[in-house]
C-alpha cells in the first residue's frame, strides 16, 4: 500500500470512536482473508499475546472503552518486557563475546608456549639404548639359575 493512501486511511480512522475502530478492524481482517496479495508480517510473541487478549475481551462483549484501556496498559507492559528482553540479549551477547575472546587468548597462549620451548636434544651417539619395556636393568640380564 502506498504511503499517501496509508496516511489518508489513518487520518480517517483517527476521527472514529473505539467501537467503530473495532468494526473497521474486523472488516480489514475480512478483506485480508479474501484479497491479501502477500502474507502479513509475522507478529512477535508479545504482539500475538496482546492480539489474543484483545480478541478474547471483544468476544466476551467487554465495552470498547474497557478493551482500549486494557490494551493500553498491556502495551505499556509489553514495552517494559521488550526492554528487559533486549537488555538480556545484550548481556548474553557480551558474555558470549568475552568467553570467545578468553578461549581465543588461551589457544594463542598455548601455541606461543609450544613454539617458545627449545627442541629436545637428541641423545649422544655413544649413549646406551634405553631399556626395553619390562627390562629392569642388569639384574634382568643375568641368566636364571
Amino acid at each position: 500500500m502506498q504511503d499517501s493512501l496509508r496516511s489518508r486511511i489513518l487520518r480517517k480512522l483517527d476521527t472514529l470512536s473505539d467501537e467503530r475502530g473495532y468494526q473497521v478492524l474486523d472488516y480489514v481482517e475480512f478483506l485480508e482473508t479474501k484479497y491479501a496479495e502477500r502474507p502479513a508480517a509475522p507478529a512477535n510473541v508479545f504482539q500475538r499475546f496482546a492480539d489474543t487478549v484483545e480478541d478474547s475481551l471483544r468476544a466476551g462483549r467487554v465495552s470498547a472503552t474497557a478493551v482500549a484501556e486494557t490494551m493500553g496498559l498491556l502495551n505499556k507492559a509489553m514495552g517494559v518486557l521488550s526492554g528487559v528482553a533486549a537488555a538480556g540479549k545484550s548481556v548474553a551477547s557480551d558474555v558470549m563475546g568475552a568467553a570467545a575472546r578468553t578461549a581465543s587468548r588461551a589457544v594463542s597462549d598455548r601455541r606461543d608456549d609450544q613454539s617458545a620451548a627449545p627442541p629436545a636434544d637428541p641423545p649422544p651417539a655413544d649413549a646406551p639404548p634405553p631399556p626395553a619395556s619390562g627390562d629392569t636393568g642388569e639384574a634382568a640380564r643375568e641368566p636364571a639359575a
